[in-house]
């Protein structure tokens, strides 16, 4: 008599077959590539935020000083051509910018002008420049 229907020297076939090791290890393998994927992709995102959040910042920055250049008008600017230089770190609000503020008298003609701010950031590397003219 037999218990459990099964006889002497066959083997047990389940039908419920289940992934294989390999099979698991090939979808994790996959699994891990998309992840990783994803991953540089976010940090690609982050980066590019974080640049157009400084280009904005130097463009602001350099848009005030702009502002108030023209605010002084054509008598109130320099009266010779002229360099003047920010350093980091001495902008208020701006830390992590230098900006250079350049004059260029009787440019491009006989009482006028040249206004020139260019404001750089890591270290220089890059720059956001703005130029408008005063005449008299």
């Amino acid at each position: 008599m037999e218990k459990s229907g099964l006889t002497k020297g066959t083997a047990c076939k389940s039908k419920d077959g289940g992934f294989t090791l390999l099979e698991v290890l090939v979808a994790v393998v996959i699994l891990c590539m998309g992840l990783l994927g994803m991953a540089s992709l976010s940090v690609g995102i982050i980066k590019g935020n974080d640049f157009s959040k400084s280009v904005s910042s130097a463009t602001t920055c350099a848009r005030e000083k702009m502002e108030d250049m023209e605010r002084l008008g054509y008598a109130g600017a320099p009266a010779a051509s002229g360099t003047v230089t920010e350093a980091y770190n001495t902008i208020t609000d701006y830390p992590r910018f230098k900006r250079e503020t350049i004059t260029a008298v009787d440019t491009p003609s006989a009482d006028m002008k040249k206004i020139t701010v260019t404001v750089y950031w890591d270290s220089d590397n890059h720059q956001v420049q703005l130029k408008t003219f005063l005449a008299k």
